[in-house]
């Protein structure tokens, strides 16, 4: 018998749907269940072949948990090593690399200095930054928030350099992003799970939460849609995230990546409505059948992004030339060669 998991915190509605959805879909040899966690023994697992993490963001024990299950041969969704080293920051070079549009952004340090350093901390940090050219660059209005987490929490509009000197000094040693303000027509927010299936949901990010996913406006094109969609899944499979939202904002045609580091995105009924729910957890169960089918127990199940795939298979064929060629004869200088003994 395979086992699926599930780890949450306060959330109901999608857990309970979920577990309940893979034990009707799933074959015999397959069950879900809530995560039950005792003792925590180094190098020995729980006997879950897969698991699917809504909270471990926020709990750091559940998040050396699931570390250590995967280690023991759990396939964590999403890879809990991917997500303690990703940030949005990192997200936004990315897209940039793989031709995504996003919004211009800068990287700020953080308006207080981290615990534990001092003024010499930061001897190849220019003081004061060149803001001048930071501004000219971004543009007003402007957003600041985070590089690093989610749910609105020290999000900032804007609108000159006076309101952006008094919100950063509110910010305290968070490190803050500033980006350009995307005046959109359209905007969506669109689940992938598994890296393949891809809910494109029309959202209205400037209604009360309740009321973000009600649109009135016509529904868009499906040229616009299928961009999206490809846009969702490029980002996705290079990030390697299973269980994902990604939210774009179209301004002139086209699609910008806004926000699109969530691996335990919001999926209660009551925010996202009844038929994106329905899809979401037919989907979520469908993918974790899937996982739990291809696990193989005592291996590395994890999913890797082809970002990180890239960069092994880079380090592989350097060694692979290291290794073929082959090190040239030093001879020894000849006052190493010892003298022949005299008979």
């Amino acid at each position: 018998m395979k086992k699926i998991g599930i780890l949450y915190g306060m959330e109901r509605s999608f857990p309970e749907a979920f577990v309940e959805r893979v034990n009707k879909m799933g074959p015999k040899n397959i069950h879900a269940e809530p995560v039950s966690i005792d003792m925590v023994q180094q190098g020995a697992g729980d006997g879950y072949a897969v698991i699917i993490d809504r909270i471990s963001q926020d709990v750091p024990f559940y998040r050396a948990y699931l570390k250590n299950a995967a280690i023991s041969g759990t396939a964590v969704i999403n890879n809990p090593f991917w997500w303690s080293a990703d940030e949005k920051f990192f997200n936004n070079a990315l897209a940039v690399k793989l031709g995504v549009p996003v919004p211009k952004t800068v990287i700020l340090p953080s308006n207080e200095k981290p615990a534990d350093t001092q003024d010499a901390s930061f001897s190849n940090l220019k003081f004061p930054l060149s803001w001048e050219k930071i501004f000219a660059h971004i543009g007003w209005p402007a957003y600041m928030k985070p590089h690093s987490g989610g749910g609105w929490k020290s999000v900032y509009k804007l609108e000159n350099q006076d309101e952006f000197f008094k919100s950063y000094k509110e910010t305290g040693q968070l490190v803050m992003m500033l980006q350009e303000e995307i005046i959109f027509t359209e905007y969506f927010r669109c689940y992938c799970l598994g890296r393949k299936y891809v809910r494109v949901m029309q959202y209205e990010p400037r209604n009360p939460h309740h009321l973000r996913y009600v649109v009135n406006g016509p529904p868009a094109s499906d040229k616009l849609i299928k961009k999206v969609q490809g846009y969702v899944l490029d980002l996705c499979n290079a990030l390697g995230y299973d269980f994902n939202t990604v939210e774009m904002a179209v301004r002139d045609g086209v699609p910008y990546a806004i926000d699109f580091c969530n691996p335990a995105p919001d999926a209660d009924v009551k925010s996202v409505g009844q038929e994106n729910f329905d899809w979401v957890v037919e989907h979520a169960a469908k993918m974790a059948v899937e996982h739990a089918n291809a696990q193989k127990p005592g291996k590395d199940n994890l999913t890797w992004g082809t970002f990180v795939r890239q960069s092994v298979k880079n380090f592989e064929s350097l060694g692979k030339i290291k290794s073929e060629t082959k090190p040239k004869l030093v001879s020894k200088p000849k006052s190493a060669v010892k003298p022949k003994s005299k008979k």
